[in-house]
C-alpha cells in the first residue's frame, strides 16, 4: 500500500463567498443572475454541539452567512454520538428532517439516501453548475446507488494523545512510530503504579477508539474494512481478539475505576487535568484543549498507538467521514432551494474550510490556507508527517444497529457476561 502523509493545514479567517443565482417560483432554479431571497429561514443539523472543539468556527460560519444573504440559520446542532445519529434517522422517517444535514456519508446514512430523502450532487449542478467545484471529485463519498450525495467537510485522523506532564512525572518516554504493545504495558504498569490512570476513556461511552485499534493490531492495513460473517471467520476472529484485547486491559486496571459509567466528557477531563496519561481520539479534539486548556497546551503532544502483531504503530485511521447534504424537503420548497446551496457552498468554501482545518485531511482543490500552528496543533503536524499508513474506520462500513449493539456489549465482554464470540455474533446479526 502506497505511504500517505496527512497534511498539516492551518487556521485563517472565515470570508464571505459569494451569492448565488435565486430560483424561480416552480421549483426550478433561475440562472438568470441576481440573489438568492433574503429572510429564509433554514434548519440545519450538525455535529458541531456545544463540546465540539470546531464550535465556535461554525457559529462564525453560520453568522457570516447571515450577514451576507440576511437570511437565518435555525442551528439543532449537538454532539456526536449514537444517540444522536439515531435521532437524525428518527427525524427523516418522521419527515422531520432539517433542510441542510451535516452528517456521516458512509453506511450510516444509507437509511435516507436509499428512502430518497437527499439530493444528489449530480442534480444540483444540474442547476447549480459551481456547485461543490472546489472539490476534489475523487474524494467525494459515494453511495451504494453509486451518486455522491454530500459534500465533504474537513476530514479527520484518530490517533494518540498523550499528557507529556503524567508521562515525565512516571519516567515514561512519548511514544514513537516504533511504540510496541509490549512497551505500552509496561509503561502502563508503571504509570498505575503512580496512581494515575493509565488509559482515559469511557468504556460505557466511547468504546469505539480502542476497539478500532485493537482491530488494526490483530490484522493489517489492508484487511481492516473486512467485516465478519460471523465470529468464526478470519474478520470475526479480529474482531473477537479485538475485545479480547480491551478486556485484558481492563482487567489489568488500565481504565479509569468508573470507565463503565463515565461519560466521555468526564474522560477527556481526566486527561487534561493530569490525571490519565494516554487518549484515543480523532483531530476535532486538538480545537477541544484549545478552546479549554490553552493555558496548559505543552502538556500535550499526539503520538503513536501501540502496535502488535503486523500493523506499525505509525499506520493510523484517518479519511474524510463527514459531509453536508441538502435534503429533498429543502431542494422541492422554493423559497429555500437557492438558499439551501448557497449555504452549503459557504459552509465549504476554501475560505471556510480553512478556519476549521488545521492537521486534518481535506478534499479541497486548492488546500486550506497555511498559517502558524500552535504547541498542540504542531505537535499533530510532527506526529502525522511520520504517519506511513491511513485507512477509514471499519465501524463506518457497517449498520448503525449492527455499530450499537457491538459498543453496548463491550462493558459485558471485559466483566465477563459474554464472550467476545457472542458479542460479535450478535452485532453481525444486526447488520
Amino acid at each position: 500500500m502506497k505511504k500517505k502523509k496527512l497534511l498539516a493545514l492551518a487556521l485563517t479567517a472565515a470570508l464571505v463567498s459569494g451569492i448565488l443565482a435565486g430560483c424561480g417560483n416552480d421549483n426550478k432554479p433561475s440562472n438568470s443572475g441576481g440573489q438568492s431571497a433574503s429572510n429564509v429561514e433554514l434548519t440545519v443539523v450538525t455535529s458541531y454541539g456545544g463540546d465540539d472543539g470546531n464550535r465556535k468556527n461554525y457559529e462564525n460560519a453560520v453568522k457570516s452567512y447571515e450577514d451576507a444573504t440576511g437570511n437565518k440559520i435555525l442551528d439543532a446542532s449537538d454532539s456526536s454520538n449514537e444517540e444522536w445519529k439515531a435521532k437524525v434517522l428518527t427525524d427523516f422517517q418522521t419527515g422531520t428532517e432539517p433542510d441542510v444535514l451535516f452528517f456521516f456519508t458512509n453506511a450510516d446514512a444509507e437509511p435516507f439516501v436509499q428512502a430518497g430523502k437527499v439530493v444528489d450532487i449530480a442534480t444540483i449542478r444540474a442547476a447549480y453548475p459551481d456547485y461543490a467545484d472546489n472539490m476534489r471529485d475523487s474524494m467525494l463519498a459515494s453511495a451504494v446507488d453509486g451518486k455522491n450525495y454530500a459534500v465533504p467537510s474537513s476530514g479527520f485522523w484518530e490517533n494518540m494523545f498523550v499528557n507529556t506532564k503524567v508521562l515525565a512525572d512516571c519516567g515514561v518516554a512519548v511514544p514513537g512510530p516504533d511504540y510496541t504493545w509490549d512497551q505500552f504495558l509496561k509503561d502502563c504498569e508503571a504509570i498505575k503504579a503512580k496512581g494515575y490512570s493509565p488509559i482515559a476513556c469511557s468504556l460505557f461511552e466511547v468504546p469505539h477508539y480502542w476497539f478500532e485499534f485493537a482491530v488494526m493490531n490483530n490484522g493489517t492495513l489492508e484487511n481492516h474494512l473486512d467485516i465478519p460473517a460471523s465470529a468464526d471467520d478470519a474478520a470475526g476472529q479480529k474482531w473477537v481478539a479485538a475485545l479480547n484485547d480491551i478486556k485484558d486491559l481492563y482487567e489489568k486496571g488500565y481504565f479509569p475505576v468508573n470507565t463503565l459509567t463515565a461519560t466521555d466528557a468526564e474522560t477527556v477531563q481526566l486527561f487534561a487535568d493530569g490525571e490519565a496519561a494516554f487518549l484515543i481520539d480523532g483531530s476535532w479534539k486538538v480545537n477541544h484543549f484549545v478552546d479549554n486548556y490553552g493555558d496548559q497546551l505543552d502538556n500535550y503532544a499526539i503520538a503513536y498507538v501501540p502496535a502488535k502483531g503486523q500493523r506499525k504503530a505509525s499506520e493510523a485511521i484517518g479519511g474524510i467521514s463527514m459531509g453536508y447534504f441538502i435534503t429533498k424537503k429543502a431542494w422541492d420548497d422554493p423559497a429555500k432551494q437557492a438558499a439551501a446551496v448557497e449555504f452549503v457552498k459557504h459552509m465549504t468554501s476554501d475560505e471556510v474550510m480553512s478556519t476549521f482545518v488545521t492537521t486534518e485531511v481535506t478534499a479541497l482543490k486548492n488546500g486550506a490556507s497555511p498559517a502558524g500552528l500552535n504547541a498542540l496543533q504542531q505537535a499533530a503536524a510532527d506526529a502525522n508527517a511520520n504517519i506511513t499508513g491511513v485507512v477509514g474506520a471499519v465501524q463506518d462500513t457497517v449498520s448503525s444497529e449492527c455499530k450499537a449493539d457491538l459498543f453496548a456489549n463491550v462493558q459485558n465482554v471485559v466483566t465477563g457476561k459474554m464472550s467476545a464470540e457472542e458479542a460479535v455474533n450478535s452485532a453481525i446479526a444486526q447488520n
